[in-house]
Parts: C-alpha cells; structure tokens; sequence
C-alpha cells in the first residue's frame, strides 16, 4: 500500500475507538493504586469517541481535514489527563498532515513524529517509562522504516511493534510500576489505538460494535436534523453546495434492475463523486446509503443496480437550514431578554468539579458559581468545563479540579474557552474547599488565583477507599477488600476495617498545629460511623473542632481534611 485515502483513515479511527472501548476495563486495571477508580481506559475511550464523532461529521475527503477534525474532536471531548495527552498527539499529527489529501509512507512517519514532539511539549515535566516513551519510540520507528521503504503498511507495522516493544519497557523506568507488576495504563492505550490501526492497514477483520458500525437492518436514521446544524451552523442556505440530505436501504439481489453484484469500492467509489458527507454500511443483504448530494435521483438509480429500495429519504438541508437559523434568531432574542426576577451574571464565575449531591452543596455554599459532576469516576472533559464557563455568562473564571488527573483537562479549556481564565491546581475535594476560603470577590483575577493556590498548603486531605485487588505498594501489602487511608495521595494506612481506617489516618494527618478536622462521609457509610470517628479524633486531641458533613461521594466512605 502506497498512501491511505479518506477511507482507509476513517476505519483506522472506527477501529481504534472500538478497540479502546473493548479493552477499556483491562486498561483501568493497570491502575497503579489498587481503588476502585482507575479511569484511564474509560477516560481514553471516551476521548477518541469524541473524535470520532468529529471526523463522522467532517463533510470533507481529504485525510488532512479528517486528522484536524479527529484532533478537534480528541481535544474538546479531552477526559483526564491521558486522554489530553492523546490529544495532544493528534494535534501535532494533524498539524503535519495539513492541507494532504492522502498520506504516503513519509507523511505518516512524520506525523507520528510530529505527534511525539506535541505530546511531550504539553507536559510541563514529561516522565519516561509512560506513554510520552511509547510515542516517541514509535514515531521513531515509523521514521526508520519510511526512510528506506514507501509501504505504509510496513511503516504501520513497525511503528505499533515498537510501540508494543517500548510499553513493555515502561516498568523498568518507573519502578512503581516494576513494584507492582503492571505497564503504563496510558501507553497501553496508545499501543491498543496503534494496534487497531495496524489492523486496518493489513486487511484484518474488524468486528466493529453497535456504537461505531452500526447494522443496517437497525438504522433508522444515520444523521437527524442535529448533525446537519451541527455541519452547518449559521451557514447561509445557499452557501450548501450539496443540498439534499439523501439515505436509501437496498435489499441486495432484489428487484427488476439488478444488473450487477455487489463491490463495495465501486458502489462507494460512484457515490463519492456525486457529493460528500458520504458513509455507506452493509453486511451480506443490505446496504444503508447517506450521502448529501444535488442528485437525490442518481443515487437511486445506482443504488437499484444493486438491490431494490427498502427505504428512501430525501431531506432539503436548504429549507432545514433556513429553518433552523429562524429558530436560532428566537432563542437569542429570547436570550437576551431578561427574565423577570433573574439573578445578576456574576463577575467571575468559580467552577469546581465533585461528585456527590452534599459536597456539591458544600462547595455552593462556599462561594462555588457551578459544580461540574465528576472527579474519580468520571473526569470531565475539555468541552464540560468550556461549556460551563460560558453558560455562567460571566467575564472571567476561576476552575478548581480538585483532582490533578483534571489539570490538563482544565488547562485545555483555560486556552479555548475565550474569556480570562485560571486554574487553582487542587488536588483534592478538600484543597478545593479550604482554596474557596481565599477568595474575594473585590480582588482581581491574578490576585485570587495566588491567595487561592497560597491555601492549599495549609490542608492536609484524607481518603478511604477499599482496594480492588491484591498487590503490594509502598511498603504494604494489600488484599483485596482491605481499606485503605490515602494522605495526600501516599497510602499510609492499610487495614480490613473501614471504621479503623479512618481514625488512623486522621492520627497520622494530626499535628501539634491542627485546629480543625473536617469529616465528609459518602454514600458507601452513615452519619453512626462518621460520628464514632468523631468520638476517637476527639480523644486524640479534645481541643480540635470536628465537623461532620454528608457529602453523598461515590468511591470514597470518608474523605477528612485537617487544617
């Protein structure tokens, strides 16, 4: 193979988006912490999803397009901090691949070492023995190979080997995960997406789910009124090149016109030349056709070549779109009036990230304008957090993470959300918390950030959870089912009780400066157990203040700060 077109690049990202979400889970259980909320499969998956969403609705041909519409969609749907850097990846290889209609050999090598280069740029300190090591290596290998040899296949092959080669060398280069026996969770990801794509370019089957490849017989509709808004925006009706949104089912085999059998490539082939946003699914009896085109009758009469038409729909996305913009011209009108007794945009908006209806509520309470639903089991992406600042409305925004596999995530949003925005790197709920107590309305936005940022030191944040399998960390060894206390992100107390847990990593976060404990218990205990940790702290030290707050957290029964 000499080049790949728009349709080798587009099954390339179908298969990896399956691939990852097929092997999700395994990639969660490389967590280095055995909790209950490894997330880098699902944040990865979920990740390039997004990007293939982007590239599905990409009306263009040109592989170069589909690679920025791939990066753009990877950036905006962005969960986590492996599901950035993977981003980040595709960033740097749409940027080489700018402007090609396909790839050669040399093209893909390059973009694969533009990639590497982009990554490790989005790193403020890049650690080797991660996915940052498998990228490189493989980008390396690709440049290798396409130096002597113009077959994209074999550049394919030898960059996923090298990816696989150099993942299997990561635990030699962070020893925690040599302690604990696993590869980076991230460059697994990364050698799953480069192992699919390897696929793709060899001719292996890909068993494509429900999500991504849809069966025929099943699709009611491959593209409704949002995805043309979607394309088109506020695009003028008559600016649509193509504008009839055209979808048939053929029975194949069937009917009075069959003259010919089944090829995929030359039915798709005919089809392409009559318009664009063009996908075409099948199996062995039917074939389900989208395509926006100016010739809705042409696509029938090829199509009856083939089969006899089970299903036809023509939509004008001429009068869709000039209808949409008329609702559109409504919902700002009615925007921008405003409502009787509605309260006043604030300011600067302070967006913060928990799980659990009672820590959202504490953090209302502390000042927060909007709480984002997420944190260890569900990062939020690049586009939540966007999406939040703006519906706040406000002139500027403050984010609190409260989680450091958010900062990228977060920092994503700060450079495309288009209003002045800072990051206050909270690592925990309870930094998050005890950061809000530095704010001050009347202050500037540089200003609050450093008193904000200037807080978290004067917390110390607990957290109980259970471990979800045995392995030995730090010194301890760890049964599934143990509870553990995490201070500060280091395990410091291992036991079978959950009770006893807690009252001993609140022994250890105690110092002779400590004036408040915090208790937040979740939705995994009850307010009985809280208070009899209450009752142990207090004996420690009888002159502390000790609260007590339901906070309805998944994950972790306990989370405690102490100041």
């Amino acid at each position: 193979m000499k080049e790949i077109s728009n349709r080798e690049f587009v099954k390339m990202v179908e298969a990896a988006s399956t691939f990852l979400d097929q092997n999700a889970e395994f990639v969660n259980s490389l967590n280095v912490f055995p909790v209950p909320d490894g997330d880098t499969g699902t944040n990865m998956s979920l990740s390039l999803d997004s990007g293939l969403k982007y590239v599905n609705e990409s009306a263009s041909t040109a592989v170069g397009d589909l690679a920025g519409a791939l990066a753009k969609g990877l950036l905006m749907g962005a969960r986590g901090n492996s599901g950035v850097i993977l981003s980040q990846i595709f960033r740097g290889f749409s940027k080489s691949v700018n402007g090609k209609t396909t790839l050669s050999a040399k093209d893909l090598a390059a973009a694969f070492a533009a990639g590497a280069e982009t990554a490790y740029k989005a790193v403020m300190k890049p650690t080797e023995g991660t996915v940052l090591t498998v990228v490189r290596e493989a980008a390396k290998a690709a440049r290798d190979t396409a130096a002597s040899s113009d077959d994209i296949v074999e550049v394919m092959d030898a960059t996923y080997k090298a990816a696989d080669a150099a993942l299997a060398t990561t635990p030699d280069l962070l020893p925690v995960l040599k302690q604990v026996g696993v590869v980076d969770s991230g460059g697994q990801g990364l050698t799953f997406v480069l192992q699919a794509f390897d696929d793709v370019l060899n001719g292996k089957e890909i068993k494509f789910d429900k999500k991504h490849q849809p069966n025929p017989t099943e699709m009611d509709e491959m593209v409704d009124a949002e995805h043309h808004r979607s394309v088109q925006g506020k695009l003028d009706p008559n600016d649509i090149v193509y504008g009839y949104c055209t979808e048939i089912m053929l029975r194949l085999g069937k009917g009075k016109q069959v003259d010919q059998k089944f090829d995929y490539d030359k039915f798709y082939n005919y089809l392409a030349g009559l318009g664009d946003s063009l996908l075409v699914v099948n199996d062995d009896e039917i074939v389900k056709v989208h395509v926006h085109t100016e010739h809705p009758g042409k696509v029938m009469a090829w199509g009856q070549e083939f089969g006899d038409l089970a299903k036809v729909k023509v939509d004008n996305m001429r009068l869709q779109q000039e209808t949409i913009m008329k609702e559109d011209q409504q919902e700002e009108s009615a925007e921008a009036t405003p409502l009787q007794g509605s309260t006043e945009t604030p300011e600067t908006a302070i967006i913060t990230i928990a799980a659990g209806d009672g820590i959202k509520t504490l953090f209302e309470s502390l000042g927060a304008t909007t709480v984002i639903s997420g944190g260890q089991t569900m990062n939020p992406s690049t586009q939540d957090i966007v999406d939040a600042i703006q519906a706040s409305g406000a002139k500027q925004a403050i984010v609190l993470p409260n989680n450091s596999n958010i900062f990228l995530a977060a920092e994503q949003a700060q450079k495309v959300v288009g209003v002045p925005t800072v990051i206050v790197h909270s690592r925990s709920i309870s930094q998050g918390m005890t950061a809000l107590l530095g704010y001050e309305a009347e202050n500037s936005l540089a200003d609050n950030q450093s008193a904000m940022e200037e807080n978290l030191s004067t917390v110390k944040s607990g957290e109980v959870t259970h471990a979800v399998r045995d392995t030995t960390v730090d010194g301890f060894d760890i049964k599934e089912g143990d509870f553990m206390g995490i201070i500060d992100g280091k395990i410091a107390v291992v036991t079978a009780d959950l009770e006893e847990a807690a009252i001993q990593m609140t022994n250890k976060m105690l110092d002779d400066d400590s004036e408040i404990v915090t208790i937040i218990y979740g939705e995994d205990t009850t307010e009985a157990v809280a208070e009899k940790i209450q009752s142990a702290v207090s004996d420690m030290d009888d002159e502390l203040e000790i609260e007590i707050h339901e906070g309805d957290q998944p994950v972790y029964p306990f989370i405690i700060s102490v100041e």
